[in-house]
């Protein structure tokens, strides 16, 4: 697997801060120095895919490496070895490809590193920051239901903190199986949050807590402490739902001799009933989204979103705005809500901004598909799709500025291409209900437009068009709502001049061609 994952990104940036650097993002005076270099990571477990709050926390570190000139880091925490799976690794891999969050160093694996762990957890056996203790699972839980029926709350009672060191040593050696805890000191635990400002776990809130199971493994909080001082990271920005493992780990470092990093705590995500953020409320992997049509850049915007503020009524931004904007005291101290109608009218203003070529791509592969899933040739039920990308370019540009997905864009193009549209029954109800008079003026019209030279430009199209409906004496939109639906199939288009530019000669005169004998079949059997 490592040989397979083991990717590294090119570092983008030397990672150097400046004084002014120094003071924006953050850190305590005593470390000043060290923070010349701006070190964060991501720390995802591979036990499912790259969910929206992972994928935030994700962009956040991202964009404060970024906008430090720091480096960028990626463990994968696959310490559980019964729910970490090689394709969950992945996906993740490929989610953060896809939303543009190039890695500067990784993905490292927590695994590789527990023989260091353990190290670590021996040497507070050492220094006296730990001891060994020798009370089984069956006892603590006991202790626990015991505690439970007289209606109190339990917290280890840190009897084997006591024991004599000469007694807890010659258990040991004996073969009795024991873990490790950490002895937490009678005292407040605080520190500055970047975000949430001062932080304070009071005396005796936390009891003494295992970093090392009797079976010899580390626990969660120890490796963490050992990964991240091993890496120099530098700032922990997460989630809220970490808050309580911080105060541990700070014991953690001090007892270790490690330098302190920044810690940040980001607010979670709320679903619009208020309630955590769940896959009921459309929370599903960054994939899941790259495959219903988003663009990486709407996405990431969006995630921008999700609880930063830029501080002003700034809402859409490509990833260098956000670079340049993003600070991380704009970071909110409540939590984000979820709008997965934000999420839509944001990519879509992405998709109008995008150059046609960069769509143009997807689009093809779109209709190919769907033709390929009705049984039908790609090429032959969109013809010139692939053969005429300028055309494509023009039709795209011509129709962008309403769809918020890709999918929605594809169905705007199809009718440019079709072979034959179907007509919405709506439209017809609405637009062809005089069948007998509508065919009469889409034929006339049709001669009008016969010629090549009529569709020269725009311009000449529209006058064509009017003049048919001043030749006639009817308002311009009796022409023009029926052309509509003869050309698109339904009663919303960009503006019909330009469709008929950018439909061409061939394909409208056989559009209007079936119009007209779709009508006058509707007339024969009325």
């Amino acid at each position: 697997m490592r040989g397979i994952l083991s990717v590294v990104h090119p570092r983008w940036n030397d990672p150097r801060a400046s004084a002014r650097g120094r003071a924006e993002f953050g850190g305590f005076p005593e470390e000043e120095e060290r923070r010349l270099a701006v070190r964060v990571r991501f720390a995802p477990s591979p036990t499912g895919f790259l969910h929206v709050g992972g994928a935030r926390t994700a962009l956040f570190n991202w964009l404060y490496a970024r906008r430090a000139g720091g480096v960028f880091l990626l463990r994968v925490e696959d310490t559980d070895r019964a729910r970490s799976r090689p394709e969950h690794t992945r996906a993740i891999l490929e989610g953060l490809a896809w939303l543009g969050l190039d890695v500067d160093e990784g993905p490292v694996f927590q695994a590789d590193g527990v023989e260091r762990h353990r190290r670590d957890a021996l040497h507070l056996l050492d220094q006296g920051a730990a001891y060994r203790c020798f009370c089984s699972a069956g006892e603590l839980a006991a202790r626990r239901e015991e505690a439970k029926r007289a209606g109190a709350g339990y917290g280890y009672d840190g009897r084997c903190g006591r024991l004599d060191p000469a007694v807890s040593r010659a258990r040991a050696d004996a073969g009795e199986p024991f873990a490790l805890r950490v002895r937490v000191p009678e005292a407040a635990i605080e520190w500055e949050d970047m975000i949430h400002g001062p932080m304070s776990f009071p005396a005796g809130s936390i009891d003494d807590f295992i970093v090392l199971r009797s079976d010899g493994t580390p626990v969660y909080n120890l490796a963490v402490v050992s990964d991240d001082a091993e890496a120099g990271i530098t700032h922990v920005i997460r989630g809220d739902d970490h808050l309580s493992n911080t105060p541990k780990q700070i014991l953690l470092y001090r007892a270790l001799g490690r330098p302190l990093p920044a810690f940040g705590h980001v607010p979670l995500i709320l679903g619009p009933d208020g309630k955590r953020l769940s896959k009921r409320h459309g929370a599903l992997s960054v994939l899941a989204y790259r495959d219903d049509g988003y663009l990486p850049a709407g996405m990431v915007n969006f995630l921008a979103l999700l609880g930063w503020s830029p501080g002003d009524d700034r809402e859409v931004f490509d990833v260098g705005g956000l670079i340049g904007a993003f600070s991380i005291g704009r970071v909110l101290k409540k939590s984000a809500v979820f709008d997965l109608e934000k999420l839509g009218w944001l990519n879509g203003r992405h998709i109008a901004d995008a150059p046609a070529a960069d769509l143009a791509a997807a689009v093809v592969e779109i209709l190919g598909r769907w033709a390929r899933e009705e049984g039908r040739d790609p090429a032959g039920s969109h013809p010139g799709l692939q053969t005429s990308p300028e055309r494509l370019a023009r039709i795209i540009d011509l129709v962008k500025g309403r769809p918020r997905t890709l999918p929605a864009l594809a169905r705007q193009v199809a009718p440019f291409f079709a072979v034959s549209v179907r007509y919405d029954e709506d439209a017809v109800k609405r637009f062809w209900k005089r069948p007998e008079e509508t065919a009469f003026h889409l034929r006339r019209l049709a001669e009008r437009l016969a010629g090549e030279a009529v569709f020269r430009d725009v311009e000449t199209l529209e006058s064509e068009v009017r003049g048919l409906a001043a030749e006639l004496e009817v308002g311009a939109g009796r022409i023009i709502n029926p052309l509509r639906v003869a050309l698109m199939g339904q009663g919303v288009s960009p503006g019909i001049f330009e469709v008929l530019e950018a439909m061409g000669r061939e394909r409208v005169l056989a559009r209007l061609g079936a119009a007209v004998r779709f009508l006058e079949a509707r007339v024969a059997t009325a």
